[in-house]
């Protein structure tokens, strides 16, 4: 694969979630990053666990520094002379007082991207309080969109938020990058949780816009897009939004007498979605999983992490991995390919 990032140089000051996965996504993709991290500093997981080791540091050069030190600050800020990007994950202010704030690192290399990753972001009223995941999807609104019926929304894991996030940060990092090779000085990058969140939101959004999020949704209400429950206990998902897709999915479940061109008849929606509850729960999902997976009915069986790297597609392209302990991981992504 080509790493189209050989040659960059990240300093990444270690802390939790997003930071480390954005530093992560950019040694995947060739990047030198070296991961300073405090010698003493509280692990999750196994304490017996070497200090390189971690899915978060794959392919990270590993540097312990104690910053409360001088001679450590020092250290940090040699490694900072020669690097393009650096990215840290602390509280606003908390870089500034070690001496390695932007204006610090701008004195000895005026090119840096200095990247900051936060929940709130470097300003506004709560951009000193604690916070994680889920409280800047909460505050972003796009927490909202996983509820129904007025019911409470459903937390997600660490993927929207902290995932989205890293995300953001890399691309900023690539692009602040970008700019500094072509006007020589160096930026901050503001990256926040809720910001990226917000703007990962942008499809809902556009969706909102032309009425597809107002009550009834077909996101939350309709029978063509939902999850649905099997007889043994199992789930699969279809997501059949398009015309001729929900015409296949009807055609395919024997629903004759359904009208596919009523698709968007909302009063119809409740007696329909009754109907394909009962239905899904007629058979154990694999019976669903022989009829409708790798069609165009817009299907999908419900799976554990474990169960979806062992998948034939996603093993067949290598999502997942295994580290040196057989610990699951997911491979590099986006993937590099050549032009010819």
């Amino acid at each position: 694969m080509i790493r189209p990032l050989a040659g960059l140089k990240v300093v990444e000051f270690e802390g939790i979630g997003p930071g480390p996965l954005a530093g992560r996504m950019l040694a995947d993709l060739g990047a030198d990053v070296v991961a300073v991290v405090r010698p003493d500093k509280a692990k999750l997981g196994d304490p017996d666990r070497l200090l390189s080791e971690g899915p978060l540091r794959r392919g990270k050069r590993v540097v312990p520094l104690n910053l409360k030190r001088p001679e450590a600050v020092k250290e940090a800020l040699r490694l900072i002379e020669t690097a393009d990007a650096l990215i840290e994950g602390n509280r606003p202010g908390v870089m500034e007082r070690l001496g390695l704030g932007p204006a610090d690192c701008a004195r000895r290399n005026p090119r840096l991207v200095y990247g900051r990753m936060t929940g709130w972001g470097q300003d506004g009223p709560l951009a000193q309080a604690a916070g994680h995941d889920l409280n800047y999807l909460a505050l972003s609104g796009v927490l909202s969109l996983a509820a129904r019926d007025r019911q409470a929304p459903i937390a997600p894991p660490t993927v929207l938020g902290d995932g989205g996030g890293a995300l953001g940060l890399a691309f900023g990092v690539v692009a602040a990058v970008f700019a500094a090779s072509r006007t020589g000085k160096g930026c901050v990058i503001d990256c926040s949780i809720l910001d990226v969140a917000a703007s990962l939101g942008g499809i809902a959004l556009a969706a909102r816009a032309v009425g597809m999020l107002d009550a009834p949704s077909p996101f939350h209400d309709s029978p063509f897009y939902d999850v649905y429950a099997c007889a043994d206990g199992r789930f699969v998902s279809i997501g059949a939004l398009e015309p001729q897709f929900y015409a296949l999915l009807l055609d395919k479940l024997g629903l004759a007498d359904v009208d596919p061109k009523a698709q968007y008849d909302r009063s119809a929606w409740s007696a329909l979605k009754a109907r394909l509850c009962a239905l899904f729960l007629s058979q154990p999902s694999a019976h669903w999983r022989a009829l409708l997976e790798g069609g165009d009915a817009c299907f999908a069986p419900v799976l554990s992490l474990a169960e979806a790297a062992a998948h034939p597609h996603n093993a067949g392209r290598g999502v997942y991995n295994r580290g040196p302990a057989g610990e699951l991981d997911a491979a590099a992504a986006p993937r590099f390919l050549p032009l010819e």
